[in-house]
Order: C-alpha cells, then sequence, then structure tokens
C-alpha cells in the first residue's frame, strides 16, 4: 500500500476521528518530505566535505614533497660544493711524497753530476707512476697519424715524402689524457 490512503467514512463513525488520522497522517508525510530532504542536503554536502578532505590530504602530500626536494637540492649543492674544494685531495695526497724527494734531493749537497741526474731521474719516473695512478696518460705521438682529438698542429713540414704525409714527424709539446679525456692536447709538426 502507499503511503497515501484513501480515508472511506464508514457509517457512524465521527468525522473528527478522521479528521485527527489524516493530520496525523499529514504529519509523518510531512516528517518524511522533511527527513529526505536533510538527507539530500547532507549527500550534497557530504561529496564537498569529501572532495574538500581529498584537497587538503593533496595539499599536505604537497607541502611534504616540495619541502623533501628543497632539501635534497640543498644536500646536493652542499656536497657539490664539497667535492669541488675537496675533490684535489686525492691528487695532492699522492703528489706530497714527490715533492718530499725534490726536497731531499734539493737538500743533498752532492757535487756528482752523475748521482744528481740518477736522483731526479727516480724522482721524475715516481712522479710519472703517481701520475698513471690518477689515471693521467701520455698522448703517443711518435709515428702516428695526425689526429684532431689528440694532436694540436703547429709546422707543416713540406717535402717529408708520400710515406710521411699526414703524420705526426715532431712531438713540441706532450699531451696527456685524464680517465681517457684529453686534458692536453700534443703539440706536434705535421709531414706534408
Amino acid at each position: 500500500m502507499s503511503n497515501k490512503e484513501k480515508k472511506i467514512s464508514i457509517e457512524g463513525e465521527e468525522p473528527e476521528k478522521n479528521n485527527e488520522e489524516t493530520i496525523q497522517q499529514q504529519t509523518e508525510e510531512q516528517a518524511e518530505t522533511e527527513e529526505k530532504e536533510e538527507n539530500n542536503e547532507t549527500e550534497e554536502a557530504d561529496p564537498i566535505t569529501a572532495a574538500q578532505k581529498e584537497a587538503e590530504e593533496w595539499k599536505d602530500k604537497f607541502v611534504r614533497l616540495y619541502a623533501e626536494f628543497e632539501n635534497y637540492k640543498k644536500r646536493t649543492l652542499k656536497e657539490k660544493a664539497e667535492l669541488i674544494l675537496n675533490g684535489s685531495e686525492k691528487t695532492i695526497s699522492a703528489v706530497l711524497p714527490v715533492l718530499d724527494d725534490f726536497e731531499r734531493a734539493l737538500a743533498d749537497k752532492t757535487e756528482e753530476p752523475e748521482a744528481i741526474r740518477e736522483g731526479f731521474d727516480l724522482i721524475f719516473k715516481k712522479f710519472y707512476k703517481t701520475l698513471e695512478t690518477l689515471g693521467v696518460k701520455k698522448i703517443e705521438t711518435e709515428d702516428k697519424d695526425f689526429d684532431v682529438d689528440f694532436h694540436e698542429a703547429i709546422a707543416m713540414v713540406p717535402g717529408m715524402g708520400d710515406d710521411k704525409k699526414g703524420k705526426v714527424i715532431d712531438c713540441v709539446q706532450t699531451g696527456y689524457t685524464l680517465n681517457d679525456k684529453v686534458i692536453r692536447h700534443a703539440k706536434v709538426a705535421v709531414g706534408q
């Protein structure tokens, strides 16, 4: 049966009772309608509050992530600055023993040229080995083809013959690489 029932008046029944029932039924219906309206309003308000709550959560996540990223940037900048300032520490530590050898050689009062030459030769070899351990290598130029990636031509030597054309004739200044990256090109004379 529906909420709205038809009222049938029966003989001998008082019309006042019928009116009372009708009024009671109308108030019940009105209360139900008001309740439905309130439910509709809360359902409408509920998605809004849910959306606001979700927006607040996303905002909180964003703020935390942004702060974390800013801290990361500051930390990496600090680490990079420390690397730049202290990056040469390994190199200096490796070269200091060679400096000590030079100081000892200069402090020695030997007048024998052969002993002095031998001492400096030993220091040179030690220095060269130290550079090799740091990744420094000499660019080989002897009987090599001229390569612009490794060589810098400072002179062209004509009349060397076809077999020397485009080849390195003489090395004026030695070139070096550091971990396979050219740090100084070899200055060479090239056959023409």
